[in-house]
C-alpha cells in the first residue's frame, strides 16, 4: 500500500489518458493553483482552458513533487484519472452534476472508500471496508474526483494518553507545511496539511473535539465542523456518536460551502441526521455575500491562555470586525471547567460502544476493541512514535452505555455545553461567538507528545453546534485561525460571517516549507 508505487502507476496512466494540450493548460505556471477556487476552476473548464483530467494530473504531479516534505497523502486512488475522464465526458455531453464535478478531493483515511483501504491510520485495519461511507456516495454522485486518502492522527488521537498529532502507524508523521518541524495538529492532519500545500482542492476531515478546526487553523486553511446531524457519519470510523461529525477543509470559504452543500442531508443509517431541518439551504455558497458583518454582533472569547502572540492576532481580528461594521463584545463562556471534567469519561464509554459496532461492519480485521489492543501489543511498528494505548485500555474498562453514572454525566455534559453557547448568545444578542482556533504550532516530538490544551473547540463540539475557522494571521511564520461558532443549524450564517471576514481581513499566504523556525 505504499504511496510511491501507486503514484507511478497513476502517472503512467496519465501519459496515455492526458493529451498534451489539457496538461499544459493545467500547469501551475498558467494560473495560481493555490488561490484558484472551485468557481474559477469550473469557469476555466467551461471555456476549454482546463479539463478535469488536466486538473487531476496537476494535483498528482504536485503530490509527487511536494508531498515528500509534508507527508499528507497516505495513498493515492488508482482510479482518480478515470474519474476525471468521466467528468470530462459528462461535460462534453452537457450532463455535469454540479460545481464539484471534476474537482479533486482528498479524504481522511477514517472515511470508508470501497476502492481503497480505510485504516484510521492503524496497521490493524489494512483492508477494504464493505462499502463507501454515505458522504463518499454523495461526493461520487456529485462528480467529485476521489484523489486519495489523507494521513491522520491514528485512531483520531484516541489511543494514547500523550499522542503526537499527525502520526499514524500506516502513514508516519504529517508535517506542517509552513514550518516542517512543527505539528499540523490533529486528527485531520493530512487533510488540512494537504490542502494547505495545494495537494488537493478540497479535503474531508472529521471531528470529535477540535480535529477539523485545529488542523485548519494551524495550516492557514478554512475548516467547517458542521452541526451534528448535518452530515452523515455512516462509514466513518467513530469515537462518539454523540459528538462525531465530518466536514470540509479548503483554502477558501466558498469551496467549503460548495462541498458542504453536497455532503449534507438525511441518512436513514445515521439517526442524528433525522433531525436535519428541511429548511436548511441547498446551496451555502449562494449566501456568501459581501457586507454580512455590517450590523452583526460578535462575542469575542479571547482565551489569553493561548499566549500573547495569539492574543495580539485576536486584537487585530477585532479591529477588522469593527472596521467591517460589526459590534464586538468581549465574552467568557460559562461552565468550561465542568465540561472538561465530564467529556473524557463520556467519550471512553462511547468509544467502546461505537468502535465495536463499526468493526462488526468490516469484512476483515479485528472485531472488537479488545482485539485492537491485542494487535497493538504484538506489532512493534505500532509503537515507533508513541507506545501507549492507555485510552483503548481505559475505554475497555469503562462503564457500559446503560450505566446510570454515564447517562447522567452525558446528559449534564450536553446540557451545559449547549447552555454555554445559547446563554452567551442570548445575553448579548449575538450572531456568533468568535475565538482563537489555535496557538502557533508546537514542535513535533514523539518523546513528549502534543502541547494541545486548546479549549476553544469544546463548546461547539460537545453541543453539536457549528464551528468555522478561517485564517486570522501569523505568529512569525506560523498560522493562527479565528473560529465562528453559533447556534445549532446556523451553519449558513457562520459560513457567511467567516467569508466576509476572509474578504475584509485576508490573512492566508502559501506555505514556504521552512525546515525550522526559532520562534
Amino acid at each position: 500500500m505504499g504511496r510511491r508505487p501507486v503514484f507511478l502507476a497513476i502517472l503512467a496512466a496519465a501519459l496515455v489518458l492526458v493529451p498534451a494540450a489539457p496538461v499544459a493548460s493545467a500547469a501551475p505556471s498558467r494560473f495560481d493553483l493555490d488561490s484558484a477556487d472551485i468557481p474559477a476552476l469550473q469557469a476555466r473548464m467551461a471555456s476549454g482552458r482546463l479539463s478535469a483530467v488536466g486538473l487531476t494530473s496537476t494535483y498528482l504531479d504536485r503530490i509527487h513533487r511536494i508531498d515528500g516534505k509534508v507527508n499528507a497523502v497516505l495513498a493515492l486512488n488508482p482510479s482518480a484519472l478515470g474519474q476525471a475522464a468521466a467528468s470530462d465526458a459528462r461535460r462534453r455531453a452537457h450532463r455535469l452534476r454540479g460545481p464539484l464535478d471534476g474537482i479533486p478531493v482528498l479524504v481522511k483515511d477514517n472515511v470508508d472508500t470501497r476502492d481503497q483501504w480505510t485504516t484510521a491510520g492503524s496497521r490493524a485495519l489494512r483492508s477494504h471496508p464493505a462499502a463507501d461511507a454515505t458522504l463518499i456516495t454523495r461526493l461520487r454522485a456529485a462528480g467529485a474526483v476521489i484523489l486519495g486518502k489523507a494521513n491522520l492522527s491514528e485512531w483520531a488521537n484516541f489511543r494514547a494518553a500523550k499522542p503526537t498529532s499527525g502520526w499514524s502507524g500506516v502513514g508516519g508523521q504529517t508535517n506542517n507545511p509552513y514550518v516542517l518541524d512543527r505539528n499540523p495538529c490533529g486528527s485531520s492532519a493530512g487533510s488540512a496539511a494537504g490542502v494547505a500545500a495545494s495537494l488537493a482542492q478540497v479535503a474531508i476531515g472529521s471531528e470529535t473535539d477540535g480535529s477539523i478546526v485545529c488542523p485548519a487553523g494551524m495550516t492557514a486553511t478554512v475548516g467547517h465542523k458542521p452541526s451534528l446531524g448535518l452530515v452523515s457519519r455512516t462509514g466513518v470510523v467513530p469515537i462518539s456518536a454523540e459528538q462525531d461529525t465530518a466536514g470540509p477543509i479548503a483554502r477558501n470559504v466558498v469551496d467549503v460551502a460548495l462541498t458542504l452543500s453536497v455532503l449534507q442531508g438525511r441518512d436513514p443509517s445515521d439517526p442524528a441526521t433525522l433531525t436535519y431541518p428541511r429548511t436548511q439551504p441547498k446551496d451555502y455558497a449562494k449566501l456568501l455575500r459581501p457586507g454580512v458583518l455590517r450590523g452583526a454582533r460578535i462575542g469575542l472569547w479571547r482565551l489569553p491562555v493561548l499566549g500573547p502572540a495569539t492574543d495580539a492576532i485576536m486584537t487585530s481580528a477585532r479591529d477588522s470586525l469593527v472596521k467591517a461594521g460589526a459590534t464586538v463584545v468581549d465574552v467568557t463562556l460559562p461552565y468550561q471547567d465542568r465540561l472538561g471534567e465530564l467529556e473524557f469519561p463520556a467519550l471512553l464509554t462511547e468509544f467502546h460502544r461505537d468502535i465495536d459496532a463499526y468493526l462488526a461492519t468490516r469484512p476483515a480485521g479485528p472485531r472488537s476493541l479488545a482485539e485492537l489492543i491485542a494487535y497493538n501489543r504484538a506489532d512493534p511498528l505500532e509503537q515507533t512514535c508513541f507506545a501507549g494505548q492507555e485510552l483503548f485500555e481505559q475505554a475497555l474498562a469503562a462503564p457500559p452505555p446503560s450505566d446510570p453514572g454515564y447517562l447522567a454525566g452525558r446528559a449534564e455534559l450536553t446540557d451545559l455545553s449547549r447552555r454555554s453557547l445559547d446563554e452567551t448568545l442570548a445575553a448579548h444578542g449575538l450572531d456568533a461567538i468568535a475565538s482563537p482556533t489555535n496557538p502557533p504550532a508546537w514542535k513535533t516530538d514523539c518523546a513528549v507528545g502534543d502541547n494541545d490544551v486548546i479549549p476553544s473547540s469544546t463548546p461547539a463540539a460537545v453541543a453539536g453546534y457549528p464551528d468555522v475557522t478561517v485564517p486570522a494571521g501569523f505568529a512569525g511564520p506560523l498560522p493562527v485561525g479565528i473560529s465562528f461558532m453559533g447556534a445549532r443549524w446556523s451553519d449558513a450564517r457562520m459560513l457567511a460571517l467567516a467569508a466576509d471576514f476572509e474578504r475584509v481581513a485576508p490573512a492566508r499566504v502559501p506555505p514556504r516549507y521552512l525546515p525550522t523556525s526559532p520562534s
